[in-house]
């Protein structure tokens, strides 16, 4: 499973380690992830999503899932949310 946030497109960046001596060692600095159950009300169904933290927060600013799928740019979802989303705006419109 990659690590990559599905509702924000949030990746791995790179980085160094500083020891105190100034010795410099390449790391990773890791999106901060979690599996988190989102309810969609128009689709009436549960979504489990691997997400960052930032962003069940950004879900929680908008309101609901659904608010938050209809706002976001398609380039930051994932393909499976890409789809979801459209039948989402199907729904509504």
């Amino acid at each position: 499973m990659s690590k990559k946030c599905e509702l924000t497109g949030k990746i791995p960046l790179k980085g160094h380690k500083v020891s105190h001596a100034n010795n410099k060692v390449k790391r990773r600095f890791l999106p901060n992830l979690k599996k988190v159950k989102f309810t969609s009300e128009i689709l009436k169904r549960n979504l489990r999503l691997n997400v960052s933290n930032s962003a069940v927060r950004s879900v929680d600013k908008k309101g609901s899932f659904d608010k938050f799928l209809k706002d976001v740019k398609n380039k930051n979802l994932s393909p499976r949310l890409k789809k979801i989303k459209k039948t989402i705006l199907a729904k509504t419109a």
